[in-house]
């Protein structure tokens, strides 16, 4: 008994104050909760399991496999809850678990993550949400830190609404300090991702184009992103992009110090030399460090992983350990290597997620790379009535790269015709493109375009998450192993 109370997150009174609940014959002498869960194939021994309704699903239809898999507790919306009492009464007679009333399942389950982090109060809790590079900066934010406390973090894309509640339950009494992403698709999400965590240090990577067609504008984007600040507190630091055009704007307001991030922000950096796609080496205070993410952007976002350790007390030689041990996250700024068909190419995987910026900085990296290329470019996703413009936009900056004569453009997806006429307004030829992005219409533009290539190439994969490009990378390695196999 000892050991499972150490476990318990929340007791059942504390849960049912922050989510403003009452319970319905709370059984089986349940008196907390030692984990939480969404889906209910995720539940595990003394769960909340939170049934969510969504457009397309109400999750209340798998309480019964929660319960069969061990859910201590369970939220039940009121309005589900009145249309058959009797049936949760009976649950809980025949098994032990308690339901816990709410007007909103979502919301109780924000109002409880809220009362959980209240619970450590001596956490350093940084934010950390951006149109792009929210991820990155996170790893390396964190991969600093690590040299000098012990971190809690978002795992994974856990950013959202729900997304940042599951991880801030990661949190335990050991952990010294806290990284959170905060992403959004909808007015005020980061508001009320900002009321439960109430980071003491926040940061924006920079105001882009990503959901535009959910928020209508940069401005409203700008507008929603800068509520990260909500709850900096005087002593706290606001950590703001210098060179981004809504920069002034984001500071306005902002009750604590604020840290412009970027190169010529900080005369503590020198000796910046780009390596391409080995990723940047730069000095910071005598210290010779070497990014090995490649791309401007991840170099801007590393400054703002220095300028956090350097707010935090960490020494130069810990900020130097942190950067040049960051993890490479898969599909994102991955560099690969093939040898398929005596072909060797080099694959920059960069497919987990895609908006106009980051394609753009995708595309500025691959036009310094020397030698032969292959632009392999899916759809970006919800764009709304920018799309169009944007996919147009695209096409023309990859046909400027298409002029040396020695790069192939593959565009894959409905919304990238857009981008072929305007790569083919431009003059280019021989565009390769397919509207289709099933299985069969990957696996044929490996064998007819990837597998064609010329020894020593380079390989981009950039697209939204939704059109699959990774897969590419997968059907490679197979044949890859296919081949060793064979030898």
């Amino acid at each position: 008994m000892e050991n499972k109370r150490q476990y318990t997150l929340l007791t059942i009174d504390e849960l049912k104050t922050a989510s403003a609940g009452f319970t319905v014959c709370q059984g089986g002498g349940i008196t907390g909760f030692s984990s939480v869960a969404t889906d209910s194939r995720d539940v595990k021994e003394g769960s909340l399991f939170v049934p969510l309704i969504g457009e397309f699903q109400d999750g209340h239809k798998y309480i019964p496999q929660a319960i069969e898999k061990g859910a201590s507790i369970i939220f039940v919306a009121e309005d589900e809850f009145s249309k058959n009492p009797e049936k949760y009464e009976n649950l809980t007679k025949q098994n032990a678990v308690a339901f816990v009333i709410v007007k909103n399942t979502l919301k109780a389950l924000q109002n409880a993550a809220q009362a959980y982090v209240e619970k450590f109060p001596n956490l350093i809790k940084v934010a950390i949400t951006g149109s792009s590079g929210k991820t990155t900066t996170k790893e390396l934010c964190v991969s600093v830190l690590k040299q000098k406390f012990r971190v809690v973090y978002t795992q994974g894309n856990l950013n959202s609404e729900t997304g940042l509640p599951l991880s801030v339950f990661q949190i335990r009494e050991d952990d010294e300090a806290g990284v959170f992403e905060m992403g959004m698709n909808h007015k005020n999400e980061i508001g009320d991702l900002s009321v439960i965590l109430k980071a003491k240090y926040g940061i924006i990577t920079n105001i882009g184009t990503a959901h535009i067609g959910l928020l209508g504008s940069r401005q409203n984007i700008a507008e929603e992103k800068r509520k990260v600040f909500d709850f900096i507190p005087e002593d706290g630091v606001a950590f703001i992009p210098e060179n981004d055009d809504f920069s002034d704007f984001l500071a306005e307001g902002v009750k604590s110090k604020i840290v412009r991030t970027g190169l010529s922000s900080s005369e503590k950096i020198s000796n910046v030399k780009n390596l391409g796609i080995e990723g940047t080496e730069f000095s910071y205070k005598g210290e010779k460090i070497h990014l090995k993410l490649p791309g401007s952007y991840n170099f801007l976002n590393a400054l703002t992983a220095v300028s956090l350790g350097e707010e935090l007390g960490l020494t130069p030689e810990q900020i130097k350990t942190g950067i040049e041990s960051v993890p490479v996250l898969d599909g994102r700024s991955q560099i690969l290597h093939f040898s398929v068909n005596l072909v060797n190419l080099t694959v920059l995987q960069d497919c987990y997620n895609a908006n106009p910026d980051s394609v753009e900085k995708s595309l500025s990296l691959c036009s310094s790379v020397k030698g032969r290329k292959c632009l392999v470019l899916g759809d970006m996703l919800e764009l709304g009535a920018e799309s169009e413009s944007a996919h147009e936009k695209i096409g023309k900056i990859a046909a400027e790269i298409a002029r040396d004569g020695e790069t192939k453009l593959v565009f894959i997806g409905p919304e990238m015709k857009a981008a072929v006429k305007a790569a083919e307004s431009e003059g280019i030829k021989n565009i390769v493109y397919s509207s289709e992005f099933k299985a069969d219409d990957i696996e044929r533009i490996v064998k007819e375009e990837i597998l064609t290539l010329a020894d020593e190439s380079f390989v981009l994969l950039k697209g939204s998450h939704g059109i699959g490009l990774e897969r590419i990378r997968s059907y490679l390695q197979r044949i890859q192993e296919a081949e060793n196999e064979q030898l």
